[in-house]
């Protein structure tokens, strides 16, 4: 007799651990989503800030004449900073499961223009700066088009003004 209440006290305790397992899990499956969503959505405010600040550094670069130099610490925590030489642009992209504006749609915040693209769950943000109407943007002094993917700690991103007709930006990873 004794031994079948070990046996049920057992059995009651492995039942009820299952129960919390499985409890804990369906909490984690619809909290989830919401919480790398909100990760997400932090990013991208991050992002579009970095780029206020690099658009402010270049406009206080275009003041204070050719030969000046500014430091900025870029971290990417991830998507992907872009800088186009050719078209004079500067842009983040990053992969969310946010959607920041209405997908198909340039939504301005500053001088910063955002599109949504839906691809699947997944949502694909462009921060953009276009500068081609006012500065040739340039990659160490040249024409080109450079990625800088994610990485744990922060870039250093060197802007210089060189001077010109047009005036040029020129960046560097230090």
């Amino acid at each position: 007799m004794n031994y079948k209440k070990r046996g049920q006290v057992w059995v009651e305790t492995v039942i009820y651990t299952l129960i919390a397992l499985v409890m804990i899990s369906l909490v984690l499956a619809f909290a989830r989503p919401k919480i790398v969503e909100l990760q997400d959505r932090a990013i991208t405010e991050q992002s579009i800030s970095a780029l206020e600040d690099i658009n402010t550094i270049i406009l206080s670069l275009a003041q204070g004449g050719p030969g000046n130099k500014r430091l900025i610490e870029l971290g990417i925590r991830k998507g992907l900073f872009r800088i186009d030489g050719e078209n004079d642009k500067i842009f983040f992209e990053l992969e969310s499961t946010h959607t920041y504006s209405e997908p198909g749609e340039n939504v301005s915040s500053g001088d910063i223009v955002i599109y949504t693209e839906k691809r699947g769950e997944f949502n694909l943000i462009t921060l953009t700066l276009d500068y081609s109407n006012e500065y040739n943007i340039t990659y160490q002094e040249g024409d080109i088009f450079r990625t800088i993917n994610k990485a744990s700690t922060p870039y250093n991103l060197f802007i210089s003004n060189k001077g010109g007709n047009l005036t040029v930006m020129d960046f560097e990873i230090g």
